[in-house]
């Protein structure tokens, strides 16, 4: 690569991680946001204000305005630096990333936080040439799996063959994340449970509601009670569960859009009655647990489980990830092993549970799902020291990619 010196400087933003603390932590950010209104109003040209504004923006729930704004950024620009106080003499990472909301690209922000670790967010739009790169160590494919982003992950399989640095997370094993695809990737794994899942059309839906065709022609081993969900759904949004033909046809008369992800329900509730749901982050082969939603319901979130309200939920979470590496990870290695190999990529998360017959369940897998340490600390003190193990983790996963491992790692 050529020296440093020849490279531009990427306009600087305050970044995704930053404000997101902020706000986690109660703080009001409207000053910040007339600000950057400022900023932009007086410079339309300020590129990393209109990417800021828009970020803040949709961690406000201002997910359209925020999109627009990040629009008007990358119209400008298609290059941005995230600072950090300890990156002077670190690493220094290029993630290439797609536009779209804090859930489209890898939650490298959160991941780095507190990190010797530069960041430089190289945004990469359909059909555009890469932009001038500035220098780097290490490059990161950042986008996530999605219909909307396959075009930009195969447009980077290419632009990227070649590159003269080490480049990871391999596009074309990103996309074999797909709901669609990961279930036959997994298929036969002893231990692991992940149920079919196909891309079923509207019209062929609505031929099943009405009786026309059978389950089984749409989905393999197709049985009700089923999930249904939007194309690149995510959170919940759109998703159902329906127990027979009479609700299939309910949800499709509110149904927006052509096209869906149909799955059988798996009943995962344990002890109790209740529903546990893991994260879990799979780096350089080795599982590491983020969090664990404990609730009566289903459809489980972390955000909808009622853990801030709940200390038997978090006593219950605490336990987890106090005996995690002995216990749970040690019960599941066969299976873990296997997902991490077959999916042969160095970093990657999974939503998942235990199934009554003591099976992993596998929801979904993806390079973009959140992890972070944002959960206050009152309330949950054992998730900080276990997300810097996460993080360490991450970052010298890095540091090996690179050749430049920590001293005293």
């Amino acid at each position: 690569m050529s020296p440093a010196s020849e490279h531009p400087t990427p306009p600087e933003i305050l970044g995704l991680a930053p404000m997101a603390h902020r706000i986690m932590r109660g703080e009001n950010l409207g000053h910040l946001r007339w600000n950057l209104e400022a900023r932009v109003a007086e410079d339309p040209s300020d590129a990393a204000a209109w990417l800021d504004l828009g970020t803040l923006l949709e961690l406000c729930f201002y997910k359209d305005e925020g999109l627009a704004c990040q629009a008007r950024a990358l119209a400008l620009n298609k290059v941005f630096r995230v600072p950090s106080p300890g990156a002077t003499t670190g690493l220094r990472l290029l993630m290439f990333a797609g536009p779209g909301d804090i859930m489209a690209n890898v939650p490298a922000q959160f991941l780095l936080v507190g990190s010797d670790v530069s960041l430089d967010l190289v945004f990469v739009e359909p059909g555009q040439p890469l932009p001038e790169l500035p220098a780097h160590d290490l490059a990161l494919v950042g986008i996530g799996e999605s219909d909307a982003n396959r075009p930009l992950l195969e447009q980077l399989r290419r632009d990227l063959a070649g590159h003269p640095v080490p480049v990871l997370l391999d596009p074309v094993k990103v996309q074999a994340l797909a709901r669609d695809r990961l279930w036959r990737l997994l298929e036969g794994v002893p231990g692991l449970l992940i149920p079919p899942t196909v891309r079923a059309a509207l019209s062929d839906l609505k031929a099943l509601a009405e009786g026309r065709r059978a389950l089984e022609e749409l989905l393999p081993g197709g049985v009700f009670p089923v999930l249904l969900r939007p194309l690149d759904s995510h959170g919940g949004k759109g998703l159902a569960r329906l127990s027979g033909p009479e609700e299939l046809a309910q949800y499709l008369a509110q149904a927006n859009g052509g096209e869906f992800y149909l799955s059988r329900f798996i009943d995962y509730r344990g002890a109790g009655g209740l529903h546990r749901k893991l994260r879990i982050a799979l780096i350089d082969g080795r599982a590491y647990t983020c969090h664990m939603a404990v609730a009566e319901h289903w459809m489980l979130h972390y955000l909808n489980a009622g853990m801030d309200g709940d200390p038997a939920k978090r006593e219950e979470e605490a336990r987890l990830f106090a005996t995690f590496d002995t216990d749970f990870a040690v019960r599941h290695a066969g299976a873990l092993a296997a997902l991490c190999a077959r999916a042969d990529l160095e970093y990657f998360a999974i939503d998942c549970a235990e199934t009554r017959d003591g099976e992993l369940l596998i929801f979904e897998a993806d390079t973009a799902m959140v992890v972070h340490d944002m959960d206050p600390p009152a309330l949950y003190p054992y998730k900080g020291p276990q997300m810097q193990k996460v993080f360490r983790a991450f970052r010298d996963l890095l540091g090996r990619a690179a050749g430049r491992e920590r001293q005293g790692a």
